[in-house]
């Protein structure tokens, strides 16, 4: 094939392949319109979709029970109340839960011991142990007068943070992030201070049946002289 035959060769193929273009554009311009279908439900699309909901924590709706120390209504002294609380694993976070549950008031009818409106602002726990508990002013300017609603008022805190709680062995006191030397000019809150269980009020003793019975009289013996 010479040069000019294989030139005309390309010009027929060339004009062949342009009338065939023509030819299908429509159907090409058609498909290129058309929209493309949606995925079907579940099918991968490549795109992040909505997280699917959290797992609740189990340890959120465990619970634990404590005790809290009210100040009896009909003796001196404070008596424990047990409750049940939501447990944390934040030992700082568990002794707020609890003292706020101590503000709350007692709910078997023994008389509260921390002023109403008593707020817990923060609490954590030092290395040796000691436990800080830092209150609201009302703590101590709704303190009733006296030594033994202070008395009553420190040591519901102490007893209930210490006797709950091992990792503790002392509590300070704080009110508005200020360490205070007293609530009320009784009991001093400059240190913190060790758990008083002394101050429950345990029922009296009851005498022995011994103890109780009257003593008989002496009989004196035949013949002896009377006394």
């Amino acid at each position: 094939m010479t040069p000019r035959q294989a030139d005309a060769a390309t010009a027929v193929g060339l004009v062949a392949l342009m009338a065939a273009l023509a030819f299908t554009a429509p159907r090409w311009a058609a498909l290129l319109r058309s929209t493309t279908p949606a995925p079907a439900e579940g099918e991968e699309t490549g795109e992040p979709g909505p997280r699917p909901a959290a797992v609740p924590d189990s340890e959120a709706a465990r619970r634990i029970r404590v005790r809290l120390y009210f100040e009896s209504p009909d003796r001196v002294g404070l008596l424990p109340e047990e409750r049940e609380v939501l447990f944390s694993a934040d030992l700082a976070q568990q002794l707020r839960t609890v003292v706020e549950e101590l503000a709350k008031g007692s709910t078997t009818g023994l008389l509260p011991t921390l002023p109403a409106g008593t707020r817990v602002l923060e609490v954590f726990v030092s290395r040796g142990g000691v436990a800080y508990v830092d209150l609201s002013g009302e703590a101590s300017s709704g303190l009733p007068g006296g030594s033994q609603a202070e008395l009553m008022t420190v040591y519901s805190v102490v007893n209930t943070v210490v006797t709950n709680f091992p990792a503790t062995s002392r509590v300070q006191i704080v009110v508005n992030d200020q360490v205070v030397p007293s609530l009320g000019g009784h009991i001093d809150l400059a240190r913190p201070l060790w758990p008083d269980m002394t101050l429950l009020a345990l029922p009296s003793p009851s005498p022995s049946p011994e103890a109780a019975a009257p003593t008989p009289p002496a009989v004196a013996a035949p013949g002896a002289p009377p006394r």
